[in-house]
């Protein structure tokens, strides 16, 4: 099996659900409000482990109910917490509002993630012996950057989701193999409006590049190679929370398992297909079997 390593936040999400989001001053009734395991790192790393691969978390949750139950979600999900540490105060928390066309906004509190500003002890061995190390921006920037280094170091791939977006260190650009913004995320890093020159903007500071553009699907660039855009599977959404992280970690582990480019995207982008179909973020993410069987469709 392959080794994926994730560096990155662990929240509990704390989801409403309305037909549509309140604007700013306006008062909406919410149809039903749910609390579900989350984060871009928990997510990434429930992702990764149900499509296939031993799994390792480095990030740290607060000894709080939530982070009980956010360690006890990602060891039923197959993840090893053994880098997951527990400190004192709560939980990192995201507020989501979910309206009626699967779409989302979130408010992100960092709580215990905001201590993930180091690489503790063990945690470079961890990353050296993994295929891949996943890595987003929900944790301080210079956890991220350390642990983007120690894997170049170890010639380990590093997969850098850039959100919540906010501009990125030279010294996490060089050590980052493959950048994997979504669309909004890839024109403010670039201040270009359409995702083909994004993409190639974007190219002029890491090796490779994939945009994810919702349901349109995604663009994946290279140096030296033509561009490549890999459709998306036709569903109807219900709820989009975790689909970019389902995306993630899901590619990250048919690349570890060297498919070809393309299919590796396709099988990527089938496995957000089925996330998007449930409600939820960690709970709505496929298992291996599920996502083989999306793939062939």
């Amino acid at each position: 099996m392959t080794h994926i390593a994730v560096l990155g936040s662990t929240n509990m999400d704390l989801v409403t659900y309305v037909a549509k989001a309140p604007q700013r001053g306006e008062t909406v009734t919410g149809r039903e409000f749910r609390t579900v395991p989350g984060g871009k790192g928990a997510n990434q790393a429930i992702a990764a482990a149900r499509a296939g691969a031993t799994v390792s978390m480095i990030g740290a949750v607060g000894n709080d109910a939530f982070g009980l139950r956010l360690r006890d979600t990602l060891e039923h999900s197959g993840v090893d917490t053994d880098s997951l540490r527990t400190v004192e105060g709560p939980s990192g928390t995201a507020h989501i509002v979910v309206d009626d066309e699967g779409g989302n906004s979130i408010v992100v509190i960092p709580g215990a993630n905001g201590t993930v500003d180091h690489l503790s002890p063990g945690d470079e061995g961890v990353i050296a012996s993994a295929d891949a190390l996943l890595l987003q921006l929900e944790i301080p920037s210079a956890a991220v950057v350390a642990g983007a280094q120690a894997a170049h170091r170890h010639g380990v791939r590093t997969v850098l989701t850039p959100s919540p977006v906010r501009p990125l260190p030279p010294e996490l650009l060089a050590a980052t193999d493959l950048l994997l913004p979504n669309e909004y995320e890839a024109i403010t890093l670039t201040g270009r409006t359409d995702p083909r020159e994004a993409a190639a903007a974007l190219l002029d500071l890491v090796p490779q590049v994939v945009v994810t553009l919702g349901a349109t699907g995604c663009l994946y660039r290279a140096r030296g190679a033509e561009p490549l855009v890999v459709p998306a599977p036709r569903v109807r959404a219900v709820d989009s929370t975790g689909a970019g992280d389902t995306f993630a970690g899901a590619l990250a582990v048919a690349l570890a398992e060297e498919r070809p480019v393309r299919e590796a995207l396709s099988w990527a982008a089938a496995a957000a297909a089925i996330s998007v179909q449930r409600a939820g973020a960690s709970v709505s993410m496929p298992y291996r079997p599920e996502i083989e069987a999306r793939y062939g469709t």
